[in-house]
């Protein structure tokens, strides 16, 4: 039987404590080792707010949400958020925005570079590396976006329609 990696248990969220409709209300899910996990619903049912709350981004109104059998605490879990829109930074080429997070965590090192390159080769986009996003077509430009989460090498990736 494979070890259970994630649990929501109850969560509660509404993004206007005054209005009594909530984003989420009562979820509760568990994901096990090596799993692939799909959330579907209609537009605007909290699919993209459960994320959030899976990545640390906001925390519950109630509930608990369990990683590896202790309480998820924001910076600590080792989680890949890939949003819904690629927000790449259009300063910034491929290569730079694929660099970010690893920026952002002070992991930049030359095994982390090669890493970028060998996943930008792999992914189609080595020759793009030095353009700007507005440079490519939506699909690299999400492809770019997955090479900057897969790159900073999560155990968990939220993938927020892919």
């Amino acid at each position: 039987m494979s070890e259970t990696i994630l649990t929501a248990e109850n969560l509660k969220f509404r993004y206007d404590a005054e209005q009594p409709v909530y984003a989420l209300d009562g979820v509760s899910a568990q994901v096990k080792r090596g799993e692939f996990v799909a959330v579907l619903g209609a537009n605007g049912c909290g699919k993209s707010t459960l994320l959030s709350l899976l990545a640390s981004l906001m925390e519950p109104e109630s509930g608990t949400i369990i990683l590896r059998g202790k309480p998820l605490a924001p910076h600590t879990a080792n989680i890949g958020y890939m949003l819904q829109k690629d927000e790449l930074l259009e300063w910034r080429t491929i290569y730079q925005n694929v660099l970010l997070g690893l920026e952002i965590q002070h992991a930049l090192t030359a095994r982390s570079r090669a890493l970028a390159r060998a996943l930008l080769t792999q992914y189609g986009l080595n020759a793009f590396a030095n353009a700007k996003p507005s440079e490519l077509s939506g699909g690299m430009r999400q492809r770019a976006a997955l090479i900057r989460t897969l790159v900073l090498k999560p155990d968990i990736m939220l993938l927020d329609e892919p």
